[in-house]
């Protein structure tokens, strides 16, 4: 996806393709500046070993936001044992790669501990139960909401299906996880691209962000997106 002098491609964090996509288009466009969908902390990240849980860690983003963190890495992590591919490693390849080549590198995303920060303040006793009845179904009664390759990118049919499914589920999650990152991250790319008028920037984003911040950044209109 293009626009002015900004391409944006999205990513599935685990999948094979990611890897691919990135890959060549640094190689072959190279870009500039390569953006990418991270914070400094989930950027260095990347580059050190996990370190130890610690009780400051909750007291510092709550123990909802703080669980919520522990399961979504336990899924990434056997998610990604089962296509051989670590989370994070499309993002890990384009700093490496942009570094390689002498890019500079942009950091879009919202930090992630006032991401965490909001999610334990927003997630309801509903949201709850519903995340623990979806668990159910999956393991138990193994249904599927859809299916599809993991070692590629999901399709914008698949995106979308799913993206509405958290919204009509877990309406605040949505919020908190897609909607309000999605201005954080437009408004970064926007600032990037008209500090850098003249450069080639390349965006990665995860799929599931790429339609939506594609459309902020387009808007001619002046939004300041502000968290409540």
């Amino acid at each position: 996806m293009k626009y002015g002098n900004l391409t944006i491609i999205g990513t599935s964090h685990i999948a094979k393709q990611s890897l691919d996509d990135v890959t060549k288009e640094i190689e072959e466009g190279k870009p500039d500046i390569v953006a990418l969908e991270l914070d400094k902390r989930r950027f260095y990240g990347l580059f050190r070993r996990p370190g130890k849980i610690r009780i400051y860690d909750i007291k510092r983003i709550g123990i909802k936001g703080f669980i919520f963190s522990l399961i979504g890495a336990w899924a990434e992590k056997k998610l990604g044992k089962i296509v051989g591919v670590s989370p994070g490693s499309e993002m890990k390849k384009a700093a490496e790669l942009a570094k390689k080549n002498k890019m500079k590198i942009a950091l879009v995303d919202q930090d992630i501990e006032i991401t965490l920060k909001r999610f334990s303040k927003a997630l309801t006793w509903k949201e709850k139960w519903n995340f623990v009845a979806d668990i159910a179904k999956a393991v138990v009664f193994r249904k599927k909401v859809v299916e599809f390759d993991l070692t590629k990118v999901p399709s914008k049919k698949v995106i979308k299906k799913l993206v509405n499914k958290v919204k009509d589920r877990y309406p605040n999650i949505y919020k908190v996880l897609i909607e309000e990152r999605n201005y954080v991250m437009a408004q970064n790319i926007k600032n990037v691209m008209a500090q850098n008028p003249d450069k080639k920037i390349l965006a990665i984003i995860g799929a599931g962000h790429e339609d939506d911040i594609l459309e902020l950044i387009k808007s001619s209109s002046r939004w300041n997106y502000i968290l409540k």
